[in-house]
């Protein structure tokens, strides 16, 4: 599937993965939205891309997501990569952090997806993309809040593939592993497979072109994530326990 000369609105675009595919998907000619709420980010990636607008959104308001919703008007597709992240166990508990997630990984996703779904219906057309991750196959240890906001985003994605399958509005999970950012520094466990958002990016943009439903990378370390749903629960529990 060829982006040149399409329009798409990526949310979630200041740095990182979201950054990353921005500058990917200019060279393959893409005009672009580019939203998150770092306006000044924004402003200085659109800069340096060919045909690219910032639009400053924060996910986690409805009057914004509806404002810029309005303002972006029809696109040929909407990238949805933004998120938050604080490693938590049980035993360290933060309700607040813990919200704060689902309600950008999650609620953002959903307040974006209707601003924008009925606009693709009435076109019959239109691509949804859905950024989860490998943490969301299962739960894991530290990661209360974050998988959970995952889980469930997997989750919209799936369902919104089935009732959209007899229309043209098609809608893509990608689930990415870890990426070396400012939120994965956070973390002080080893990080197996991670990889340069640059790299991330060259997986989505891989992803974005097959039209497959569902992508997960790296692609051996997603074995093990999409085969633990098929471990017994007391054996999964067990081999992560100690983590």
């Amino acid at each position: 599937m060829s982006l040149q000369g399409q329009t798409w609105w990526l949310v979630g675009a200041s740095e990182g993965l979201g950054r990353a595919l921005a500058e990917a998907m200019s060279i393959e000619g893409a005009t672009l939205i580019l939203s998150a709420r770092n306006s000044a980010r924004l402003v200085d990636l659109a800069e340096t891309l060919p045909d690219a607008r910032a639009l400053a959104v924060d996910v986690t308001d409805d009057a914004s997501v509806t404002g810029a919703a309005a303002e972006v008007g029809t696109v040929d597709g909407v990238i949805f990569l933004a998120g938050t992240y604080w490693p938590m166990r049980a035993q360290e508990w933060d309700t607040g952090k813990a919200l704060a997630m689902i309600d950008v990984n999650l609620l953002g996703a959903m307040r974006v997806v209707g601003a924008v779904l009925p606009g693709m219906l009435a076109r019959n057309s239109g691509r949804l993309v859905l950024t989860g991750s490998l943490a969301g196959f299962r739960g894991l240890p530290g990661s209360i809040g974050y998988g959970a906001s995952k889980a469930g985003l997997m989750n919209l994605a799936q369902s919104l593939q089935v009732d959209l399958q007899a229309t043209g509005v098609r809608v893509q999970l990608i689930n990415p592993g870890f990426i070396r950012t400012r939120l994965t520094a956070k973390n002080s466990f080893a990080m197996p497979f991670i990889q340069d958002p640059e790299q991330a990016a060259a997986e989505m943009m891989r992803a974005l072109n097959s039209g497959r439903p569902m992508t997960s990378f790296p692609r051996v370390f997603s074995w093990l994530f999409r085969a633990g749903r098929l471990f017994p629960t007391a054996l999964w529990n067990r081999i992560f326990a100690q983590r």
